[in-house]
């Protein structure tokens, strides 16, 4: 715990920046997002991919993955005709993995 006291980038958050951390947070807060997020942690994928791998429909996930692209943790990358999906860099997949270890004690 001392390291995340010590730690400059939490002195001086504005009312503005704890409003955005508490939006991020929300948009983890969804379980289908979070699917989306540990498959993307495993490889790029593109919407059919991933809906086919959750057993939804191409537009509800695609509509998840818009918002996790607006709320930047993933982005898109173009390959031709196909759009892939990635994490937008290791801090989304260390939150993740993190956040997997705090529930189970490790």
């Amino acid at each position: 715990m001392a390291e995340y006291q010590d730690s400059q980038c939490y002195v001086g958050l504005k009312e503005s920046d704890l409003y955005i951390l508490t939006e991020f947070f929300k948009v983890l807060g969804n379980p289908t997002r979070i699917r989306i997020l540990l498959l993307l942690m495993e490889q790029d994928a593109n919407v059919s991919d991933l809906a086919e791998r959750l057993g939804m429909t191409q537009s509800a996930v695609s509509h998840q993955l818009n918002l996790l692209k607006s709320n930047k943790l993933v982005r898109r990358r173009r390959d031709g005709k196909m759009i892939f999906y990635t994490l937008v860099d290791e801090h989304v997949q260390m939150i993740l993995e993190k956040g997997t270890e705090h529930i189970c004690g490790r």
